[in-house]
């Protein structure tokens, strides 16, 4: 029997409903970076216990992230038809499965099975995200969306530096570094046995991960965030978008989809290939691990400071400008600056420090385009949201091209590829957001 899902607009909500509406959305943004960053270690990981190239690890971030393509636009129509809370659920759910996939994978150690749990995974975190997104731009002042996102990206990164780290703690040992060294001296039959153990670490951590992702879906449907009517229009956004019948007629929309692309791209670049770039500077995994909790504390440091000074100071699109430039500049400092230096107890080349800053330079691009994008979409937002996660299997191709070039040329040459993205980017943050019709006038 169907359930009437009655929904409110988000301007009625009281202060504490909306305040507990923030915290819930807090949570979820808290396990998208959990489940999200651990990619981070996953792909080094995978790279040596299934034997693969530097192509064939970002695989990883591949199938993660392009359930988001496939899965985006369902899970508009999902949502629509069954409400946020049952589509949180089946989020949940989805990502469950994925995670009792890796079970079997482990045991046989096939990496191809991964693939297909991290697509399960990367299919709920795409519902999810598709709820979550639209929701927190919607639940206050427009002028103050970057500073609410900014929020969200906090619980996201903050859960983005622990995951890696636990999840090395949990399935790396002490002696693993001489593992290692030993395993190209080893018979064949002696390194699928060692590969073995390596891989089957994961069993125990993945099915606790599965049941209680099972456990948050029953408790989202049963939780009192409320239904947010995102498709309410004012009378001049109706005016406006009357004679619009497609998605595909908001450009400003369409060029903020293609630079969530390239951001997010970007982003992942920064956090998941850091460790094989440390690896290149002959920095073992054990001391490598932590360098992706680097770029992400960078990246909450961003968000802090657009907590402080959005709108207050700087107005969210003058910040998104900012932040782009600074990606700019920091790719050519990775690709252009050589040198020894000794920071935080590492020794390394002064371009890895590069690759941290720009989790500073990525922290409010996200902010800043989501309420871009979805301004003046009216009845078109949920729609719109979709097509934005579509965007993120940026993702999904970006570190593919990074890992081809970096096993073509070498691992500093392929940050090259950020350099177009970043460009893009400036380039709507001060003009592309403003283009309201197709064609030039």
């Amino acid at each position: 029997m169907k359930k009437n899902i009655t929904a409110v607009a988000a301007g009625t909500l009281s202060r504490r409903d909306t305040m507990i509406s923030i915290l819930i959305i807090g949570l979820l943004f808290f396990i998208f970076g959990f489940v999200s960053w651990i990619n981070s270690i996953l792909i080094p990981y995978f790279k040596i216990a299934c034997e693969l190239s530097n192509f064939e690890s970002y695989l990883v971030a591949f199938a993660f992230y392009i359930s988001y393509f496939v899965m985006s636009v369902p899970a508009s129509y999902l949502l629509k038809a069954r409400g946020f809370k049952r589509g949180m659920m089946v989020g949940f759910w989805a990502m469950a499965a994925g995670a009792f996939i890796f079970v079997p994978a482990a045991l046989s150690r096939t990496y191809g099975i991964f693939l297909v749990g991290l697509f399960a995974i990367g299919a709920g975190l795409a519902i999810l995200q598709t709820a979550a997104n639209p929701y927190i731009t919607v639940l206050g002042p427009k002028d103050r969306a970057a500073q609410r996102i900014s929020i969200m990206g906090i619980c996201n990164k903050a859960a983005g530096i622990l995951a890696p780290l636990l999840f090395a703690a949990v399935i790396l040992k002490a002696t693993d570094s001489e593992l290692f060294k030993q395993l190209p001296l080893m018979t064949e039959a002696q390194r699928d046995a060692a590969l073995d153990e390596l891989i089957r670490r994961v069993v125990a951590p993945y099915a606790c991960v599965g049941a209680a992702l099972f456990c948050l879906g029953w408790m989202m449907l049963h939780s009192p965030l409320p239904e947010i009517d995102t498709e309410q229009e004012s009378e001049a956004v109706a005016a406006a978008n009357s004679d619009k019948t497609s998605i595909f007629q908001f450009p400003h929309l369409v060029l903020g989809a293609v630079a969530i692309f390239l951001h997010v791209g970007t982003q992942v670049i920064a956090i998941d290939t850091i460790i094989g770039y440390a690896g290149s500077m002959q920095i073992q995994l054990l001391e490598a691990k932590v360098f992706p909790s680097y770029t992400l504390f960078a990246t909450i440091c961003g968000y802090i400071m657009g907590i402080i000074v959005i709108p207050r100071l700087v107005s969210q699109v003058n910040m998104l400008r900012l932040c782009t430039l600074l990606g700019t500049v920091f790719t050519l400092l990775i690709v252009s600056t050589r040198g020894q230096v000794k920071l935080l107890g590492h020794t390394t080349d002064i371009s890895i420090w590069f690759v941290v800053l720009l989790g500073f330079a990525n922290s409010l691009v996200w902010a800043g385009i989501w309420p871009l994008a979805l301004d003046g979409l009216g009845r078109f937002t949920k729609l719109g949201a979709s097509v934005m996660i579509m965007g993120l299997c940026g993702n999904a191709i970006l570190p593919l091209l990074y890992g081809y070039f970096a096993d073509r040329y070498n691992l500093r040459e392929a940050y090259w590829v950020l350099l177009p993205c970043y460009l893009y980017l400036v380039f709507y943050a001060v003009y592309g957001h403003r283009i309201r019709r197709w064609g030039w006038r």
